[in-house]
């Protein structure tokens, strides 16, 4: 959890200048009286039909993806305002996104509409008067309302700690951020081995292959680019966490680093460590290290996103036709425990809009369109006889677009501001047999429920970046000594007694305080 709190550098200067300026530019704008005034109907803006919404134009700020930079010329725009009679003035910043929304705030010239990249910067934003709260204006959302039915806890992960709503919230993308086990089954059939289901039985294989394959590191992980996530799955795989977490079981919040199947997993960790079955400097281990060990043959399992079965595949398979990454499914730590992968597929950023804009009323409704189906296909598949075709029920890209990536470089499809609700189809139709199937696999291995991301005051906030940072400083630097053993886990008992000396109740307490508070926030949506 604690990777997801860590707050964004703001200039001082700014944030005092933010909150002293915004209680008066909040009420600039009521809910009844937020509409601009009179315009002509749109009965039809580019040849297709609208929503009956007035044709408006908001200003955006947007965030700006460097492999597909922002083009006005995308035709998403135009396919957007044939169903809303919207058109969006975009802005894109010119340096850090962070910094462009500090200063747009600060100036209290805000676009109507601003893009952030998680919930911490639009809830504090929203609590300083900067953002509308959108709950105050369901009623005239009623696709919004049927989706937040549909999808309750990823519309109560949206709600600030005051029970506001500041960002749109969103589902499908996040898809892409499933991490989980893969592996070389090419090499695999070849020795006929078997894809393991249990730590005990990954460490025979991972004995076997090293074997083979004398001078080789058989599992390999890139700790040194993305600890958390590697984290996640590491301890998972043993049923903890690896910072607190809330136990559906038992009902209640534990902290995984202190727990006895935190120590299981640290112990298995250091047996392959030990055994030279994963690289010496694994917990330092980049990107590009990574890459390389995997696709010459160096290693041979390994846990990363989802769609690096594609990314290796589609690679090696040029020269080595019979090279075969798969999906594997996460081995049990436990002896009889559960196999699971962690519950990262989710996204934190989004849309909100600000309390400044002349346009609330009409924003809500062009908003509302894409939590409706007729949005979600939109967003997703474009328009149909351009990007995409209906054979029988099912919707397929036409065939000058194969490849994901492209797609939104030449059409702006999912591209930040032209999303909530996402069709996920739509970027699996465009994936590889094997990638499909590792999806399709990969959802049996799914915790029984998201993990709760409730949203903290500002006193709790404080608690995490102080306690909560100096709690996961100890976890890391204890783990590392664990795993390479520069400490002997016989003073295990130790360590948790040092974790618990730098605030592990306090910290517990927070989450189960804004956990708590969130929980009794009832959504109106009947």
């Amino acid at each position: 959890m604690l990777n997801v709190l860590k707050k964004h550098a703001v200039l001082l200067l700014l944030a005092a200048m933010t909150a002293t300026m915004l209680s008066a530019c909040s009420g600039n704008a009521s809910k009844d009286g937020a509409s601009a005034g009179a315009s002509p109907k749109a009965s039809s803006a580019g040849g297709g039909e609208t929503s009956g919404l007035p044709s408006l134009k908001f200003t955006a700020l947007l965030d700006n993806n460097p492999t597909f930079p922002y083009s006005k010329d995308w035709p998403i725009w135009k396919w957007i305002k044939e169903k809303t009679g919207v058109t969006l003035e975009v802005q894109t910043p010119s340096g850090n996104l962070g910094e462009s929304l500090n200063l747009a705030v600060a100036s209290k010239e805000m676009p109507d509409l601003m893009y952030m990249p998680n919930r911490e910067e639009s809830n504090k934003f929203g609590q300083q008067g900067a953002l509308v709260d959108i709950l105050e204006y369901i009623d005239d959302m009623p696709n919004l309302k049927s989706w937040m039915e549909k999808y309750p806890e990823e519309a109560r992960a949206a709600l600030s700690s005051d029970g506001k709503m500041y960002m749109f919230p969103n589902q499908g993308f996040g898809e892409t951020n499933r991490t989980i086990w893969m592996y070389r089954k090419d090499v695999f059939d070849k020795e006929g081995l078997k894809a393991p289901s249990t730590f005990d039985e990954l460490y025979e294989t991972l004995k076997t292959l090293k074997a083979k394959y004398p001078g080789t590191y058989p599992l390999t992980i890139r700790f040194g680019e993305i600890p958390d996530e590697m984290l996640a799955n590491m301890t998972v795989d043993f049923e903890t966490g690896e910072d607190g977490y809330y136990d559906f079981d038992k009902e209640e919040w534990r902290f995984g680093p202190t727990e006895d199947h935190y120590k299981a997993m640290v112990a298995a960790w250091k047996k392959l460590y030990d055994d030279g079955l994963i690289p010496p400097d694994f917990l330092s281990l980049q990107t590009k290290q990574w890459q390389d060990m995997l696709s010459t043959g160096k290693s041979f399992i390994t846990i990363d996103y989802i769609s690096r079965i594609d990314f290796y595949n589609n690679a090696m398979q040029k020269e080595n036709p019979a090279f075969n990454m798969q999906f594997m499914a996460p081995p049990a730590g436990i002896p009889g425990g559960k196999q699971h992968n962690p519950y990262l597929h989710y996204l934190i950023s989004g849309l909100t809009v600000a309390s400044t804009s002349k346009h609330i009323n009409d924003i809500m409704k062009y908003m509302d369109f894409f939590y409706s189906e007729e949005g979600r296909t939109l967003v997703s598949w474009g328009k149909e006889g351009e990007t995409y075709e209906k054979d029988g029920g099912t919707l397929k890209f036409k065939t000058n677009y194969t490849d994901i990536i492209e797609l939104r470089k030449a059409t702006g499809l999912k591209t930040s501001g032209t999303y909530t609700w996402i069709d996920f189809d739509s970027d699996l139709s465009l994936s590889s047999d094997n990638l499909k199937y590792a999806f399709k696999e990969a959802t049996k291995y799914d915790p029984p429920a998201m993990q709760p991301r409730p949203a903290f005051s500002e006193q709790e906030t404080e608690v995490v970046a102080l306690t909560g940072q100096a709690i996961k400083k100890h976890r890391d630097e204890s783990f590392a000594k664990f795993v390479t053993g520069s400490r002997s886990l016989d003073e295990w008992d130790q360590y948790v007694k040092e974790m618990n000396n730098l605030g592990v109740d306090k910290l517990l307490a927070t989450y189960r305080e804004a956990y708590r508070r969130i929980q009794n926030i009832k959504l109106d949506v009947n």
